[in-house]
């Protein structure tokens, strides 16, 4: 029986393998995913996971709830050798091992991409995955909790400093959540006026939200600053060192938390560790139809998809373009995969890849958002409606579906949960300090079965 190996649990392998299992007879090929997590981000919903909308569990999709007949390896594919059908899988746990397979289906997905600024690796946190989205949220709810306890000055200042770095999609999305998580909690902290939280979102370009058009752009910027934000166009990130930003119009602040989403970099070992041919950027080329290779020299039994390919767009205007690297097509292109892959093993004809845009639709926090389809803009409630009402139809399953749905409906009745569970990230404090509110008081640790103090 063949091995179709599938490297990444994203939006694209998660709906590769999934799809594969339906379509597959009983013996035809067996289906192996590899992804050191246990789950699939559902990214569209961490802006809301930043603001408490959606719980953490319910942007996560489980493989294993989900993929029956799929064999999950929790690990990272670190090089692959297509030329010997085989890849080097470094487990969770334990030393690097070959694994041999048929077919390869790459999805690996992207990586954030950093830029060499002072401090950003030390101070800054991603939106990507599901932890990066709960620890935004917990910090700035600390830093409530803190600053309510100090008078004015430049630490309560800093505490109540919040700075996006990057004015892309998931970065004006979180940064409007989190703009509105924080002006709801101003009623439970009465010993902090709105005027002093500092909101600063980064932009290196002239203009934020470049998947929309420039009206509808200049009308983001223009809401986002009518409810307190400060929006810096065509200004970078130069220091972040001990959270003191620097940036390249000469504005200075210090800043408790900083998000970097300036976009997405190529995956390492697509770029350096495999034998299948990438392009100068280090994505995968692929032909149309989602195999690996040209329409002159396609590569058998290799397939891709998702952030790590340069899919052709066949919808787009212009000649040599590729799809932009978003769920919406991440999670179609997963769908036709398991299709052209069982296709070419029954010797039948694959499809290409065509998927014309149904529109962009963004969260600016509560009750606010924006959407346009070519001239049609629609802005406000309706928008974030339409945001919530796709979101919750595309998620997959129908139990994430009714889970996402109670959250939201139990929110609308009781409001917001403001619970800062930041602690839960140092789990074993409590039980190291026995409640000592000086806890660098005590000595280090003794050795197992003596007393610590």
């Amino acid at each position: 029986m063949r091995t179709i190996l599938v490297v990444g649990g994203g939006y694209a392998g998660f709906y590769t393998a999934w799809k594969l299992e339906k379509r597959l007879r009983r013996g035809e090929a067996r289906v192996v995913v590899i992804d050191p997590r246990p789950y699939m981000t559902y990214q569209p919903f961490l802006p809301e996971v930043l603001a408490g909308s959606v719980e953490a569990r319910h942007a996560a999709v489980s493989l294993r709830r989900h993929l029956h007949r799929t064999t999950l390896i929790a690990g990272s594919v670190v090089e692959v050798d297509h030329t010997h059908r085989t890849v080097r899988v470094q487990p969770v746990e334990g030393p690097e091992y070959p694994l041999a397979y048929d077919i390869i289906v790459v999805t690996a997905g992207a990586v954030t991409r950093k830029l060499a600024v002072p401090g950003v690796a030390e101070q800054a946190i991603g939106l990507k995955h599901v932890e990066e989205a709960v620890a935004i949220r917990d910090r700035l709810l600390t830093a409530f909790d803190r600053a309510s306890t100090l008078g004015p000055g430049p630490q309560r200042r800093r505490l109540l400093t919040v700075t996006f770095v990057g004015g892309g999609f998931s970065g004006v999305e979180g940064f409007g959540e989190l703009l509105s998580l924080a002006t709801a909690l101003l009623r439970a902290y009465p010993e902090i006026g709105p005027e002093e939280l500092e909101f600063h979102l980064v932009e290196a370009r002239d203009r934020i939200l470049p998947e929309v058009s420039d009206g509808p752009g200049r009308w983001v910027v223009r809401t986002l600053e009518k409810r307190g934000a400060r929006v810096h166009l065509n200004a970078q990130l130069l220091s972040a060192s001990d959270g003191h930003v620097v940036l390249s119009t000469g504005a200075e602040f210090d800043s408790e938390l900083i998000v970097w989403t300036v976009g997405n970099g190529a995956n390492p070992m697509v770029r350096s560790h495999t034998d299948l041919p990438v392009d100068a950027r280090g994505m995968l080329v692929v032909r149309a139809d989602l195999r690996v290779g040209t329409d002159d020299e396609p590569v058998r039994d290799a397939w891709g998809a998702g952030d790590d390919a340069a899919v052709p767009d066949l919808a787009a205007d212009r000649p040599g373009s590729a799809t932009v690297p978003n769920a919406q097509h991440a999670v179609r292109q997963g769908k036709l995969l398991a299709r052209n892959i069982v296709a070419t093993l029954r010797g039948g004809e694959t499809k290409p890849y065509v998927h014309h845009s149904l529109g962009t639709v963004a969260t600016l926090g509560l009750g606010r958002g924006i959407f346009q389809w070519r001239r049609v803009v629609i802005k406000g409630l309706p928008a974030w409606l339409m945001h919530r009402g796709y979101h919750v139809l595309a998620v997959p399953t129908w139990e994430r579906k009714l889970r996402v749905l109670a959250v939201w409906l139990v929110a609308a009745v009781s409001g917001r949960d403001i619970v800062s569970l930041a602690s839960v990230q140092d789990p074993r404090r409590a039980f190291v300090t026995g409640g000592d509110p000086a806890p660098e008081k005590l000595s280090a640790p003794a050795t197992p079965g003596t007393s610590a103090w």
